[in-house]
């Protein structure tokens, strides 16, 4: 057999059910798919292929898995920092979004985000936002994969200026989505229980729920929402949720930082995922999700970054490194989250919280061949005596080298293949300065 792709002289982090981890290997890819995965010494020829790729040393890994993005927002960027969510949020972002946010201007900040994560390693998003068919134009030309999902709000947004056609918008978008491309997964995202009604909530889960499809909703981020919720409804946020039937498998909470033992035990019953955001939680002061007391009751909890409006980047090394850390502080012990813990929380983890674990997520015979290349050469990374550790404590999005997804190659020495960055450089700095000089004006 000829092999469309080698890639050898590496160490492997395979993230398999075993975690095994092959010093000097190679992996050989068909189609798309992963065909073989071996130790290899040197001493033998390599399988004939199209393409050798030798790593020099470096690490062969699952790519990254970013469970939560508001892709676009990468236009606001450091528009409105150090601020309170709640004023952050009504003040600055939401005015912003009415003035700015239109399908050109979505569809160039999703290709600067789909270029940032690609060169940082992360080739799957779960994005929820506003005009996501031009969210998912961008993807499907950058070459990622992605779960995309249609933003809900029961109040004018963009692209959807009358609320009560929210829900007949969000399907649209799904049913033109699904099968188009392999690479992309149609979803919905109600954007919170505040601002979603019960009858809004009820029929967007019903919605995914009958295409097999995933339901996104922020819960528990803030204490305020909290606060609101228990008063308004009798309950918390995820007593809310699950008394009105929309938490189940096929449910992704996001933030999920105000959740007490009851909360945890429900998100376990329901087998609901959780998308943990520990930057973007710090930066606007929301607070700590209880992230190991989720792990210890069987929770599947993936990474994210969160909208580049609130982090300010998309950056998952960068994310693994401060989810380890802040937790180990928060409880005052350094077994919390150990290195292990969290790389599966932004591979394996994280595709399962957002439906593709039996595709992506691990380096696995059968499995897309969805991997990122680590140069190692590198002062920092130099010495290397665990790997996983340094993949966390050490490497940065900076250090990526290749990044292949189903087989195809969107990195290559450290540069892109499919996007056109200098000109969506140039673009977005063009709209930037209309943004800043608006800025005064927004409210």
């Amino acid at each position: 057999m000829i092999f469309d792709r080698v890639i050898h002289n590496g160490t492997i982090i395979t993230v398999n059910p075993d975690f095994d981890i092959i010093e000097k290997g190679a992996v050989c890819i068909k189609d798309g798919r992963i065909e073989r995965i071996e130790a290899s010494d040197g001493n033998l020829p390599l399988p004939e292929a199209e393409d050798v790729i030798d790593v020099k040393g470096g690490i062969i890994m699952p790519g990254l898995v970013n469970t939560h993005t508001h892709l676009p927002m990468t236009l606001f960027r450091g528009l409105a920092d150090d601020l309170p969510l709640s004023v952050w949020l009504n003040e600055h972002i939401f005015p912003a979004e009415r003035r700015h946010i239109n399908p050109e201007s979505v569809e160039l900040g999703a290709l600067l985000a789909c270029s940032e994560m690609l060169l940082s390693g992360t080739t799957t998003c779960c994005d929820g936002y506003f005009f996501e068919d031009h969210v998912a134009a961008a993807l499907n030309k950058s070459g990622m994969r992605a779960v995309l999902g249609q933003g809900v709000i029961d109040f004018p947004a963009p692209g959807v200026p009358d609320p009560s056609e929210n829900i007949k918008n969000a399907v649209a978008f799904t049913k033109k989505w699904q099968g188009i491309s392999p690479l992309i997964t149609p979803s919905i995202f109600c954007h919170s229980p505040y601002t979603c009604s019960i009858e809004t909530l009820k029929k967007a889960k019903a919605a995914a729920a009958e295409n097999g499809l995933l339901f996104q909703i922020h819960v528990a981020e803030t204490k305020a929402e909290r606060d609101q919720i228990q008063s308004e409804h009798g309950a918390t946020p995820v007593q809310y949720l699950d008394r009105i039937g929309v938490l189940d498998g096929n449910t992704l909470l996001v933030h999920g930082i105000w959740l007490d033992h009851d909360d945890i035990r429900i998100i376990a019953r329901r087998r609901a995922k959780v998308s943990h955001n520990p930057e973007s939680n710090m930066k606007l002061s929301a607070g700590i999700s209880p992230v190991a007391d989720l792990l210890k009751n069987g929770v599947t909890v993936g990474l994210g970054t969160d909208g580049c409006a609130s982090n300010n980047d998309l950056d998952l090394f960068q994310e693994m490194d401060m989810a380890a850390k802040l937790h180990k502080v928060d409880a005052l012990d350094p077994t919390v989250m150990d290195a292990r813990t969290v790389l599966k929380m932004a591979t394996i983890k994280g595709a399962e919280a957002i439906g593709l674990d039996r595709d992506i997520g691990s380096l696995e015979i059968g499995k897309s061949a969805d991997l990122i290349v680590i140069d190692t050469a590198q002062p920092h990374l130099v010495p290397m005596y665990n790997p996983v550790s340094h993949i966390v404590y050490a490497v940065r999005g900076s250090d990526v080298r290749d990044v292949i997804v189903s087989g195809r190659a969107l990195v290559k020495d450290g540069n892109l293949t499919t996007i056109d960055l200098e000109e969506i450089l140039e673009r977005v700095t063009e709209i930037s300065r209309i943004i800043k000089k608006n800025k005064g004006t927004l409210r």
